[in-house]
This record gives C-alpha cells, structure tokens and sequence, in this order.
C-alpha cells in the first residue's frame, strides 16, 4: 500500500510538471523580468477591458533578423554565403583575381572585407547577387544551406535560429500579431529563409535591395537582379521603409544593435496604443558570442542601452534570461 501511495504521488507530480510546462509559451526562456515584461504587454495588449488593448488590425511587430533571430557573429550568414559564392564562381573568371575584394574572398580575410567598408560589400553583392534572375539566386541560396554549416556549430545555418525569439513568434502570431522582419540583410537572401524558419511569409520581409528588372523571354517572364538604386536598410531608414511596405506604425519592435535603435523609436513613440521595445544583448560567450560596445563584425550595442533605460524598453541578457539559445532538436550539437 505504502508504495502504491508513493507510485500515485509520483505520477501525480510528474502531470503536474507536464501541464506546467505545457502551459508555458515561453520554455526557453527563464523566469525572469524581460519574460515576464514580454507576457504581460501581450497579456494587456489583447485584453478588450483594458486601455491598453491593440485591435487585431493594429497588431503589427517587426523584428530585426541578424543578431536578433539568429547570429550575426563571427560575421553575418549572408557576407559567409557571399565569399562562399566567390569561391565556388571564381575559376570561371580569372579576371577576378586581380581584384583586391575577391583576394580577401578567397583568403577568409574577412578583416580585409571589413576596412573596405560599404564600397567592398557592394562589389562583393554584385559579383554573387547581381546579373541573375530571382529564381537562379534563390536556389543558389537554397543549395549553399543545405551544403554548408556553420564552423562553430557544425549545423546548417538554416537551422541556428535563437530558439527563444521563434516561440514568442509564435506566441505572437497565437495572440493574432503580424509578425514581420525588417533586416538589414538582402530582402531576396532573407526570403528563402523567412517561412521554414521563422514561419514568416516573403511579403512581410523587408531588408535591403536593389531595382531589379523584368524580362519576357519566349513567353518565359523572370525579374533580374540589379545592383542600382540600393537601399541599406538600417538605420534612420527602418522606419522609412516600415511606412514604404506595411502602412502603419508596428505596436513592438525588436533589435539588438544600435542600427535597430530608430526602428524601436519609431514604435515606442506609437501615439495611439501602448507599445513595446525590445533588445536583445549578447552577453554569453559559451553559447554564442558576447559583444556590445566592440562586436567581431556588426552589431554594435551602446545607444540602444541608454535609450533603454530612457525609454523603458526591455533589455534580453542572452546569458540569464535564455534558458537554451538553439533548439536541440535541429542543432544537437550547439551547447
């Protein structure tokens, strides 16, 4: 009888930490004051009885991409898949070698990359992302993801997003957000990656570009990938290309670098409803990479700190505040 009893409360505790574990949206994160300040915004933002109630037509949130829903560290996965492409186009253009940008390509020298600055990254871009049509570069993307892995990792990049921001995705969309990505990354690059990873469809992506073409070949249309008229999207011009494709000021706003600090201005000055700004700050170098004032690549992180504490946003410490970085399931061997 003694041990029946025993057997029945331990079953007992084991449903109840089941259910408990059920019913919380937001396992990988802990306990903590950035969880808790997440659940309760969206709690109070979908309460009809409260002054804080967003109607779901309004319910738009944007989130940056790189260093927000997966690493930009040691350098972005786009600029990785842009020196990847040289490597694999260079044989076929000799007169490639003597530029200095394809050398430091072909060598990893991605310090070289770095101190050639913007100029460097467009001749880089055009060499890999221009003269093909849309469809020829999506499925080069496609082909470099399921043939590459991430050095530190050992796991497609396709499969490193940050486990904790893809289940307050999808809290988000539970609670009937639009969830949307505005990135400095390619507009075209994210695109392939946007829906399996993060269950956000093409149109509600918007990164940097280019005009691109139209062409009609024997009854065979196909736009074609330029390189004039480029837009970075980062910066002061978040919130400009914000009004340029969705219309409306968003109610949350996500980042992780200085660069996103405009885009969460923009929304946590939403006049009409109660807003949310949110950065996360790279703190665990075991996991993944700790970085604020002096990042490996891009991400930089002082002004968006102090408009923090001036503002009231919330800062994510990697560290304490996520349980798990990347899911296990997809990436077993990430600590």
């Amino acid at each position: 009888m003694h041990m029946s009893t025993l057997t029945a409360a331990l079953l007992l505790l084991t449903t109840f930490a089941s259910q408990a574990a059920q019913s919380d949206p937001l396992p990988a994160w802990n306990n903590t004051a950035a969880k808790q300040g997440v659940l309760d915004w969206i709690a109070n933002a979908t309460d009809p009885a409260k002054g804080t109630f967003t109607p779901r037509e309004k319910r738009h949130v944007v989130f940056d991409n790189d260093g927000t829903l997966w690493p930009e560290a040691p350098v972005t996965f786009q600029l990785q898949f842009a020196v990847d492409e040289i490597k694999r186009l260079a044989p076929a253009h000799p007169g490639w070698k003597a530029d200095p940008i394809v050398q430091a390509a072909l060598n990893n020298d991605f310090q070289a990359i770095a101190k050639s600055g913007r100029r460097g990254l467009a001749r880089l871009l055009a060499l890999t992302h221009s003269d093909i049509d849309s469809s020829e570069f999506r499925q080069r993307v496609t082909t470099w993801l399921n043939h590459h892995r991430d050095p530190r990792y050992g796991c497609q990049y396709d499969q490193l997003g940050y486990l904790p921001m893809r289940q307050l995705l999808d809290l988000l969309r539970a609670n009937d957000f639009q969830t949307w990505i505005v990135s400095g990354g390619g507009i075209d690059f994210m695109r392939v990656v946007s829906e399996k990873m993060y269950g956000i469809a093409p149109q509600q992506v918007i990164g940097s570009f280019a005009i691109n073409t139209f062409a009609l070949n024997q009854e065979r249309s196909e736009i074609q990938k330029g390189m004039s008229g480029a837009f970075f999207n980062d910066g002061a011009s978040k919130p400009a290309a914000i009004h340029l494709f969705m219309g409306q000021r968003p109610v949350a706003a996500f980042g992780n670098s200085d660069g996103d600090v405009t885009m969460l201005q923009y929304t946590s000055t939403n006049p009409d409803y109660a807003p949310l700004g949110l950065l996360i700050h790279h703190t665990d170098g075991e996991r993944e990479y700790a970085y604020d004032s002096h990042p490996p690549a891009s991400g930089k992180l002082v002004e968006g700190l102090a408009q923090a504490k001036q503002r009231g946003w919330v800062v994510v410490d990697m560290k304490n505040d996520w349980n798990r970085v990347f899911d296990p399931a997809l990436c077993p061997g990430a600590p």
